[in-house]
């Protein structure tokens, strides 16, 4: 069992409400731990805590505040546990992902429930979380989210239900395995990639998705407002109608477009069809493919690509395993 660290970064998990009134931030991560008394159980349990904000309030700049501030930490051999809003956990869940190149695990998690309500969900998620972080077998999986009993690899896992206690799940591939009574079980395991040496996430990136007759007018409103990169996610296995093949064309000239699709689990095809605006279109266009990915996660990616340094050719590369 190895020693963890807690970091808490705001999000439902940390908020009470008073007399059945709304919840906003409370429980800093001292907090966070004396509410769960089974946490004794870990003598060598760490907490501190580093950002307060609720999911919806984070920047980008205090996302990568909190990669880091993990990354650094498991880098020096504790397992870490952040406790982050659901609203975006799954985006900063993925840029710590992202960085981080270590063996040491490092799982977020989070809750539906406020602390102060029946039935909240947080104390049961950050035992799992802990016990995953301290485990192992999570040893060399990266960036885990550990919720609802389930443990997902940060790259595949999405947000699925806005209000129900099983809020997110991997629609790809599922779950990488579970977490209860203290124990972890893992099923399948992931391949590593290259971290990213990320200076700054400040690039602005916007996501345009495409509908029955869009014309691609967001997209060109996009690049007039001055977008650093654009993520356009398509109609099912890559198809676009074709005035929004055409605006795709000029907007890859000018910036890095990542593409992704509606349908969660997703693929561009290659050579399927031939029609205007089919997968052969779009993968002519100069745009890089990426449909294992969901549009939050290219957008993330992308932004890290470009805090990077990277050029189009570093781009491609980036992004060339989560082409499916």
């Amino acid at each position: 069992m190895s020693a963890v660290t807690l970091l808490a970064a705001g999000g439902t998990i940390a908020m009470r409400g008073e007399a059945g009134g709304p919840a906003t931030p409370d429980l800093d991560a001292d907090a966070l731990v004396a509410a769960v008394p089974a946490l004794a159980a870990h003598a060598d349990l760490q907490a501190r805590t580093v950002d307060t904000r609720p999911g919806a309030q984070l920047d980008a700049a205090g996302a990568l505040a909190v990669a880091r501030a993990a990354a650094q930490e498991a880098d020096g051999g504790r397992g870490v546990v952040v406790t982050h809003g659901t609203d975006t956990l799954e985006e900063t869940a993925f840029l710590c992902d992202l960085i981080y190149g270590g063996g040491t695990p490092v799982v977020f998690t989070g809750a539906i429930r406020p602390a102060s309500n029946d039935g909240a969900d947080g104390p049961a998620n950050l035992l799992d979380a802990v016990a995953a972080a301290s485990s192992e077998k999570t040893a060399g999986l990266g960036v885990l989210v550990a919720f609802g009993g389930e443990l997902h690899a940060a790259r595949s896992v999405r947000k699925t239900d806005s209000t129900g206690p099983s809020a997110f799940a991997s629609p790809g591939l599922g779950p990488l395995g579970n977490a209860g009574e203290g124990r972890v079980w893992i099923g399948r395991r992931v391949e590593r990639h290259a971290p990213l040496a990320v200076a700054r996430l400040d690039a602005a990136v916007h996501v345009v998705t495409a509908g029955l007759g869009t014309d691609g007018a967001l997209l060109d409103a996009a690049l007039a407002a001055g977008a650093d990169g654009l993520v356009l996610v398509a109609l099912g296995a890559g198809h676009l109608p074709p005035l929004m093949l055409r605006a795709l064309e000029r907007a890859a000239a000018r910036v890095p477009v990542v593409l992704t699709v509606r349908p969660e689990r997703g693929a561009i095809m290659h050579a399927t069809y031939g029609f205007e605006g089919a997968e052969g279109g779009l993968r002519a266009s100069g745009a890089v493919c990426a449909a294992a990915l969901s549009p939050a996660a290219a957008r993330i990616k992308l932004m890290a690509c470009l805090g990077a340094g990277l050029d189009a050719a570093g781009i491609a590369a980036a992004f060339a395993a989560d082409d499916r």
